[in-house]
């Protein structure tokens, strides 16, 4: 188990071939078209976790790209919305095929609304996450032992927390009516980005 840094894109053939990725980001701040995306780290479920961090002058990471496009490979996300808008702005690609734990969770267990990514890591697999560097500043020249810690640990269980969840889901009988959310996400993401974040056009008023 370790923890990479990379600077501006992913090397050659680090994911070839695996079927999912997990996939989370660090910025600036949470308001789109403001707050620029700095770090991407990703894992494919071994132990492992791959930082890039971005540059800001161009977002020219190539291999990054071709991966959140990937057709055949599935990006599991804790609140995806979010970070697919952010890939969709500064990096110029639409990440898809989708899978957000967040949304799985809100379907699953309906017996809460606990639907955090640390409530889930606790609940789930036993594991106690820790949030102490989620503010700190992710546009920094030279990331810190803990902030690099944090983002991994970020990836390295969305693995295993989409393995139970798709257990309730099947249980319940609403695992077709998750991936029909997980296939609208890229979209409702690209709403946010034209300007529709605050608006839910489903509603009647």
């Amino acid at each position: 188990m370790a923890n990479y840094l990379h600077q501006g894109d992913l090397p050659d053939g680090v994911f070839g071939g695996v079927a999912s990725v997990a996939v989370d980001s660090e910025t600036m701040g949470l308001r789109l078209g403001r707050d620029p995306l700095c770090v991407v780290q990703l894992s494919a479920g071994d132990g492992d976790a791959h930082l890039v961090q971005l540059s800001r002058a161009d977002y020219a990471a190539p291999n990054l790209k071709a991966l959140l496009a990937d057709p055949a490979v599935t990006k599991i996300l804790h609140f995806g919305r979010f970070d697919i808008a952010m890939f969709h702005l500064h990096l110029g690609v639409l990440t898809a095929p989708v899978y957000c734990t967040k949304i799985a969770s809100k379907l699953a267990r309906t017996y809460t609304d606990k639907h955090g990514l640390k409530d889930l890591s606790r609940e789930l697999l036993g594991v106690d996450m820790s949030k102490v560097q989620q503010s700190s500043d992710w546009g920094a020249a030279t990331l810190t032992p803990e902030q690099i810690a944090y983002a991994a640990s970020d990836v390295l269980h969305l693995h295993r927390l989409r393995q139970r969840l798709d257990d309730m889901l099947r249980r319940e009988g609403r695992a077709e009516l998750a991936e029909a959310c997980f296939r609208f996400l890229p979209h409702r993401a690209l709403l946010d980005v034209e300007g529709w974040e605050d608006m839910d056009i489903f509603a009647h008023a």
